[in-house]
């Protein structure tokens, strides 16, 4: 199995007629998304790599059907009003490509979403990826070098850095440890599905075996993840490395969602709850292939 993405997911692209709508759409095609459909204000009646496109996202569900998931690449200030118009149209999952989206505009989908049951990954996130299975947003580059980089298998990985999350998968493909699904939560201080709700979810996949988490300083998603760990909830093995160890108070580290304020989301904090609860914390990050063999007794 793998989570939030396989092969028979039904994908809507937002923005599909602009630069990175249409490119994000040749990857997502040639990787075995089935992408049936994109959205475009006033590009109605087109088509793009032989994609339908639609003014309105109800217009879209009335002709083509039910839609599983939207991928949003429309402009930052434009995110809110693409997303709320896709969530309130019934679609349950949307992944949110574009960075810089307004906090408040965040809030305002997170909101959305808690009212119509849905969800969202991001903002600012490369996407979702299943080997073998499909792909959301922009991970992996190119379907060919996806392919060969990424193999499957029965680890999940959860990080809040997108290039973090390809280098995890690519190293541990190599090591001969295959992938169920990758997804980069984001690396924004609001998103939409952090760290524990995606280790949920890989509880809940049968086939998911141990989750290797990429965890930053600042935030607490790190520290409820070891919460789950301890509450029972979540009883998998974890392999864990968390960046930003050098970071001062009040510097971010790489994201908006990585800095440490007023003492909280340290780094040393984070390991230690993370190694009391019974996680396998990693000092480098090229200890990760190795941990997970040792963990798996492979």
């Amino acid at each position: 199995m793998a989570i939030l993405i396989d092969e028979t997911k039904r994908v809507l692209v937002q923005g599909i007629t602009g630069r990175e709508g249409m490119a994000r759409t040749q990857l997502m095609k040639d990787f075995g998304t089935q992408v049936v459909a994109g959205c475009t204000p006033g590009r109605g009646g087109q088509r793009v790599l032989d994609v339908p496109v639609f003014d309105t996202v109800p217009q879209c569900i009335a002709e083509m059907g039910a839609i599983d998931v939207s991928v949003i690449f429309v402009p930052a200030p434009l995110v809110c009003d693409a997303a709320v118009e896709a969530i309130e149209a019934g679609i349950p999952l949307l992944v949110i490509v574009p960075d810089r989206v307004p906090l408040y505009d965040a809030m305002e989908i997170h909101a959305a979403a808690r009212a119509h049951g849905a969800r969202f990954v991001g903002p600012n996130t490369l996407g979702v990826l299943s080997p073998g299975r499909g792909v959301l947003g922009m991970m992996g580059g190119k379907a060919e070098s996806a392919r060969a980089w990424f193999r499957q298998g029965r680890l999940g990985i959860t990080s809040r850095s997108g290039g973090i999350t390809s280098s995890i998968g690519y190293y541990c493909s190599r090591e001969g440890i295959g992938i169920s699904t990758m997804v980069h939560v984001g690396g924004d201080s609001v998103v939409g599905l952090p760290h524990p709700e995606v280790v949920r979810l890989f509880q809940a996949d049968p086939e998911t075996e141990a989750v290797v988490m990429f965890g930053e300083i600042g935030g607490s998603q790190e520290e409820r993840v070891a919460g789950l760990m301890q509450s029972g909830e979540f009883t998998k093995p974890l392999i864990a490395y968390i960046g930003g160890k050098a970071a001062e108070e009040g510097t971010r580290f790489s994201h908006a969602g990585a800095i440490v304020e007023g003492g909280r989301g340290t780094h040393a904090g984070k390991v230690e709850r993370l190694r009391a609860a019974g996680a396998h914390v990693v000092d480098h990050f090229m200890e990760i292939p190795a941990k997970v063999k040792e963990v798996l007794g492979r």
